[in-house]
């Protein structure tokens, strides 16, 4: 199925994925340094990095999929996706967005809709519109 767009009007908010990232890091490197009393640099980052980033990046990827924020680094065509689609199953779709946005993949996902007794016919349409596992971008921080 074909991707409906979206226009990235002139106010609609655009931002940097890895702009932002930077200051969320420094602000979480400063509040953790001053807890430990001392400047923990790199360590603060590496920590970040990998306690932080794959919900930060999901966080920044949903506002896009709902047509909230522009994240340049994200793919153009699924800016808005949500504007347009699944209006006739918006409780499901709210679901799997609760549980994406919960840090679940797909598995985990369809899992919960065979437990509840979920159609998956619609659950699966859904999960392969938002394509979650093709979403990912690396992070640049720390070595």
């Amino acid at each position: 199925m074909e991707k409906a767009r979206v226009c990235v009007g002139p106010d609609t908010p655009k931002s940097s994925v890895y702009v932002e990232c930077e200051k969320e890091i420094e602000s979480y490197k400063w509040i953790e340094s001053e807890k430990a009393g001392r400047d923990l640099g790199e360590t603060a980052v590496r920590r970040w990095v990998k306690e932080h980033w794959w919900g930060y990046l999901r966080s920044r990827w949903l506002e896009h999929l709902q047509g909230r924020r522009f994240w340049k680094e994200l793919d153009r065509g699924d800016f808005g996706l949500l504007l347009n689609r699944f209006h006739d199953n918006t409780l499901l779709l709210d679901r799997i967005l609760d549980r994406i946005k919960a840090g679940q993949e797909n598995l985990d996902i369809i899992g919960w809709a065979l437990t509840w007794g979920i159609d998956t016919r619609s659950l699966i349409e859904i999960l392969e519109a938002l394509d979650i596992n093709s979403r990912r971008l690396a992070h640049r921080f720390g070595p």
